[in-house]
């Protein structure tokens, strides 16, 4: 995610992205409907981020919303067209809107509806870690 995340800004950076709190929150307010600071609040994740206590069903949501946002600013850019700031973030709402559409259709959970995973990212990696020392 992490991976995917940073190449998502690189390319809002190119399509003319300043405001990147702006760009992502459009992309968290197409998906979930509200802002990212307003998730957290609603799943009581405290100080924790979003996407380190999301599950696998969470997680493949935001992955596809940002793969398709990156491609289709990629294909913008590369086709020399002017992205700008506005266009960018219209642009990350609008696929996750589609994202939130499907998942509708489908009779999938409404992402701000699915519970937060019980630890952070962090401490599963470090138990992981733990355990490939062991063996």
């Amino acid at each position: 995610m992490t991976d995917e995340n940073k190449r998502l800004f690189d390319v809002a950076k190119a399509s003319g992205v300043r405001d990147y709190a702006k760009f992502s929150d459009a992309g968290y307010i197409g998906l979930y409907g509200m802002k990212n600071k307003d998730i957290a609040k609603k799943k009581g994740l405290g100080k924790d981020k979003l996407l380190d206590r999301a599950g696998a069903t969470e997680l493949a949501a935001n992955l596809f919303r940002i793969t398709q946002t990156k491609d289709k600013l990629q294909g913008e850019v590369d086709s020399g067209r002017v992205v700008g700031e506005n266009k960018a973030a219209n642009t990350h709402f609008y696929v996750g809107r589609k994202v939130r559409k499907t998942i509708e259709e489908i009779g999938g959970t409404m992402p701000e509806d699915l519970p937060p995973e019980e630890e952070h990212i962090k401490k599963l990696e470090k138990r992981a870690e733990n355990n490939k020392k062991l063996l």
